[in-house]
């Protein structure tokens, strides 16, 4: 019995140097990235949901639900918080009557391609990369051009909506999926040039 007692206590005793040792090596950069992957998904959980919907029992739920992609980025757990982002605007929006703000529902999918994006850096850098810093602000930058973009096309084609009365509706819904077929046609090129 004392052997197997012996036998434990070294093992947790190695587990417990392994760990002080990986936590030493700790870089500050994927430490940031995944600080940004927290903050971008537990914002953009407060501006989906009502804020009828906010106990200290669903925030605390919320916040458990943010850390998750930062601490597994390859994992299903980005694809969960976002899911649980767009579940938040859904019972807001049909759950509590909430009109669908043009600028809302921008910051909720700025906030969904950040924490997106983010994951995808954090994926490839381990916790002791040595990252120059440059490489991180090139990614946010290229992010943020997309995310211009994106509301720019976002804007014109709800102002489209309105014109015109149903047809303005139809001329926006149809641009919206020739959009979608083109952006589809260009990343199917793009990977075929691999």
């Amino acid at each position: 019995m004392s052997t197997q007692m012996n036998e434990l206590v070294e093992g947790l005793t190695e587990r417990a140097r392994a760990l002080r040792y990986a936590v030493g090596r700790v870089s500050p950069t994927p430490l940031l990235v995944r600080a940004g992957i927290f903050f971008a998904v537990l914002v953009g959980f407060l501006v989906a949901y009502p804020a009828q919907a906010f106990t200290p029992r669903s925030l605390l739920a919320l916040t458990v639900v943010a850390v998750l992609p930062a601490v597994g980025p390859r994992r299903v757990w980005p694809t969960f918080a976002a899911l649980v982002t767009v579940g938040g605007w859904l019972l807001a929006t049909l759950g509590f009557d909430r009109p669908p703000a043009l600028w809302r529902l921008l910051a909720v999918a700025t906030l969904l391609y950040l924490a997106h994006t983010l994951c995808a850096l954090a994926a490839l850098l381990p916790y002791d990369a040595v990252v120059d810093p440059d490489l991180v602000l090139r990614w946010l930058a290229r992010a943020g051009g997309v995310v211009l973009a994106g509301a720019v096309l976002g804007i014109v084609l709800a102002s489209l909506g309105g014109v015109g009365g149903d047809a303005g509706s139809q001329v926006a819904t149809v641009v919206g999926l020739l959009v979608a077929v083109g952006v589809s046609g260009l990343l199917a090129w793009l990977l075929r040039r691999r």
